[in-house]
């Protein structure tokens, strides 16, 4: 499920402790060979955000391992956001029904999982109750059944049009492995059995591991590179020092003045593209917070901040400056201008939010500093995680844009995992956050204002963090799923846009960008601008299709 597996990769950010950069072992020269010298050189790839790594390839668990759902387990399809394109994957086809209550997926009859076993329909239902089981969700799912050994049928409990792409994009475990398990919810799965075009584990240690070919892969003609070696990185400065040093050959992550610290070092073989396809990043306040309760409030706070400061500056330019819709540019085809042209709430304008905070009631003292209608001062945290060099920029920023008219902001930077943890239980003031990122916008929605997505401060929740809903936004997002005709889910989606508008439930920042800078020197095949087959991101479900495209240079 897209907006699953974008939360869970996210988490494991905040799960492992940062423990300061790291030094290459082996690759002081580029990357390091294979055990097996003719085989060539491990497509060798940072993770600027786990400062070790432990030998957990279990897909359900929110501290896997990289690559996990990438490189080892496999979903029935593929939604490429750059393109907008859906790619059969481990299913061939799918039909969905008539009446919207339910959808048949006919598998590939040519997979096999890495132990030499069938891909077969039974490893699907096995995923799906497992699934349910250990992280809830899909609760329009009423059941899921084996028609025959390729044949699944999926069947609701009322019609839900996102289901195609939900279920689709869940990776699939097998049935003989994991019905065995006695805990899986807690199986390390240490080594693994997936469908994925590597999944053979070499060489595994605390800050690097290898990832060889799957003996068993039903594209072998697609397992061109010898391999993958993942290495540990504490934060993004030790990640961008291998990139910059030529030690890696993909570099998925932020890194500041990417023209001239990485490629011009070597404009023949080095290139980037940042796609605005990723989740957008929000400033969320947390509204069981008196202080963020009143939509004019979060207005004006959202016009205190500069965006094109925040762009240009924090985020160096990579990305461009949301809009009231909140909609990154995965979405544009669904973007509708005429919100956007009556919005002014995220556009800068310093005189207009002060002058709102005081009819709010946020009046400005002797000192220039505002105060909340209870006499206290209006001052408040922004949390972040300490190793986003990038977002704490960001961060500061807002922080000063605030003290121009009179209100403290003071930027929190502990670790991703304390981080999270306020979040998911509330207990934060406002923060830095992802989104969800599904091929369409309603789980955007549903997280951001859906009364079906708040919980109480201090029960743990994996979305919606700053607890706002709109029993009109349900009644949308319900109408939005319940119907397949194209042109009244737009005119939905429009009205879901109107709404968000007028509520601000959150302060959208930027689309985030899809991070992607490699080198040419040792593997050819990357996604382009011009070729968008996929996006350069390491931890998407298209991560896949660019594993399966590369090829060693000659």
């Amino acid at each position: 499920m897209i907006a699953t597996s974008l939360r869970r990769g996210m988490l494991r950010a905040g799960a492992i402790a940062a423990i300061g950069a790291l030094a290459l072992t082996g690759c002081s020269s580029g990357p390091a060979e294979d055990a097996d010298a003719t085989a060539g050189p491990l497509l060798t790839i940072p993770r600027e955000d786990m400062g070790t790594f432990s030998q957990n390839f279990n897909p359900f668990s929110p501290n896997a391992a990289p690559m996990t759902t990438q490189a080892i387990y496999e979903s029935m399809l593929i939604y490429n956001p750059a393109d907008g394109n859906t790619v059969p994957w481990l299913a061939e086809s799918w039909e969905p029904s008539a009446d919207g209550l339910s959808v048949t997926f006919n598998l590939r009859k040519d997979v096999k999982w890495s132990d030499g076993e069938p891909l077969v329909a039974a490893d699907v239902v096995t995923t799906f109750e497992l699934q349910r089981e250990l992280l809830g969700g899909f609760d329009y799912l009423e059941t899921v059944e084996s028609v025959d050994e390729s044949t699944v049928l999926f069947t609701f409990n009322k019609k839900f049009s996102p289901a195609l792409f939900e279920l689709g994009q869940q990776v699939i475990v097998p049935s003989h492995v994991w019905s065995e398990f006695a805990e899986p919810g807690n199986e390390q799965n240490s080594v693994p059995v997936g469908t994925g075009p590597y999944t053979e584990v070499s060489n595994f240690q605390a800050q690097s591991f290898d990832l060889l070919p799957n003996p068993e892969y039903w594209q072998p003609d697609k397992q061109k590179i010898p391999g993958i070696r993942m290495l540990a990185f504490a934060g993004n400065d030790g990640a961008n020092l291998a990139a910059i040093n030529g030690d890696v050959d993909w570099a998925p992550q932020y890194m500041p003045d990417i023209q001239s610290t990485f490629v011009d070092k070597d404009p023949d073989h080095r290139h980037y593209w940042f796609p605005p396809t990723g989740a957008e990043i929000n400033w969320q306040l947390n509204t069981t917070l008196d202080m963020f309760a009143d939509a004019d409030v979060r207005k004006a706070l959202s016009m205190a901040i500069d965006r094109e400061q925040i762009v240009d500056v924090g985020m160096s330019g990579y990305t461009i400056p949301a809009d009231c819709t909140g909609l990154s540019g995965n979405y544009d085809e669904w973007r509708d201008e005429d919100v956007v042209a009556d919005c002014g709430w995220t556009e800068h304008d310093a005189e207009a939010a002060a002058s709102l905070l005081d009819e709010a009631g946020y009046t400005a003292g002797p000192d220039g500093q505002r105060t909340a209608p209870d006499g206290e001062p209006f001052a408040f945290d922004i949390s972040v995680g300490s190793t986003s060099s990038d977002w704490l920029s960001v961060a500061n920023i807002i922080a000063q844009n605030l003290q121009d008219i009179g209100v403290q902001a003071t930027v929190d930077s502990p670790d991703w995992a304390a981080v999270v943890a306020g979040y998911e239980t509330g207990e934060f003031q406002t923060g830095i956050v992802w989104s969800a990122n599904a091929p369409t916008p309603y789980q955007y929605y549903r997280n951001i204002m859906s009364t079906e997505s708040v919980k109480p401060v201090g029960e743990q929740t994996f979305d919606n963090y700053h607890r706002f809903g709109s029993e009109e936004a349900d009644a949308l997002l319900a109408e939005f799923a319940a119907t397949t005709d194209e042109a009244e889910q737009q005119r939905l989606m429009s009205e879901l846009q109107t709404l968000y508008s007028e509520l601000a439930p959150v302060v959208p920042l930027f689309p985030g960008p899809e991070w992607g800078a490699y080198t040419t020197e040792r593997f050819v095949g990357w996604p382009t601008e011009e070729n968008p087959y996929a996006t350069l991101a390491t931890r998407a479900p298209t991560t896949v299709l660019v594993l399966t495209s590369l090829e060693p240079v000659e």
